[in-house]
């Protein structure tokens, strides 16, 4: 994993060895966690970006609706002037297509409805509406969802609201991006380097002190992504492992990715 500049390990060594957030801006912040699963390996860190929704605007950008090639994480994030870059979640073969339904305003990158069962949405019609919020679909229906929000992402849950592992103990492991939201509505930018079964990471994550009440799954594995850059701080963050693929620590850059969420100030 690529290093946390020098300007930018300074400024978060307190908080990096505490363990605690630390205030980048009005709305954002950065929290850095040891996994209790994986305190000696190098990259043992969870990485957790905080956003409040109501301060920062949220965006879905894909190659389907833009019509260029897939861009990593930085270059997405320099391309369109994101402080923040993530996966959208995984994609077909055709290195195009989201895998769950996913809606951009007017452009529909997957019209097919899945089996998964948390679906981010974000920009709503009306401003009396949360600005972002992670739903189970046991608890709204999909068409109320596309009557509220005009963004939508679908993706593979990790945790339901409030609070529960939705996953089985299993041999497989990854490195992972995922996506979650604490109690106060704020959205949490997750990342872990240290490859971990779902299981065991989401009772980590509901073991830390971040307040979360669900999560659904970005990616795994070398493509998995977190770019982050505002002042100062810059973090460059990529996967590695995944059972059955990329067996080794070895990566060190970022894949191309062709959907991705990104963040800018409103």
């Amino acid at each position: 994993m690529r290093l946390i500049k020098l300007s930018a390990l300074i400024l978060l060594l307190p908080f990096l060895l505490q363990g605690q957030w630390q205030k980048i801006a009005d709305g954002l912040y950065l929290g850095r966690f040891t996994s209790p699963e994986m305190k000696a390996a190098k990259a043992s860190k969870i990485t957790i970006v905080k956003i409040n929704p109501g301060k920062f605007q949220f965006k879905l950008l894909s190659v389907s609706q833009l019509n260029h090639r897939p861009l990593t994480a930085r270059q997405w994030a320099k391309r369109y002037r994101l402080i923040a870059v993530t996966n959208a979640g995984m994609f077909a073969t055709d290195f195009k297509t989201h895998v769950g339904y996913m809606k951009n305003f007017e452009h529909i990158n997957n019209s097919q409805i899945n089996h998964y069962r948390s679906v981010a949405a974000f920009n709503p019609y009306d401003s009396d509406k949360f600005p972002f919020m992670i739903f189970d679909l046991e608890r709204i229906s999909f068409d109320q969802i596309l009557k509220d929000y005009q963004c939508l992402i679908q993706n593979l849950r990790l945790i339901r609201k409030p609070r529960e592992n939705r996953w089985k103990p299993q041999s497989r492991r990854w490195s992972e991006a995922a996506l979650g939201q604490d109690k106060n509505g704020n959205v949490l930018l997750i990342f872990s380097r240290a490859p971990h079964s779902m299981y065991e990471f989401n009772n980590i994550l509901l073991s830390l002190p971040i307040d979360l009440v669900c999560a659904q799954h970005l990616e795994g594995g070398p493509e998995a992504s977190l770019f982050f850059k505002y002042g100062d701080v810059e973090l460059r963050l990529m996967g590695s492992y995944e059972t059955g693929f990329n067996e080794n620590d070895g990566n060190t850059q970022f894949w191309p990715l062709p959907n991705v969420l990104g963040v800018t100030q409103k």
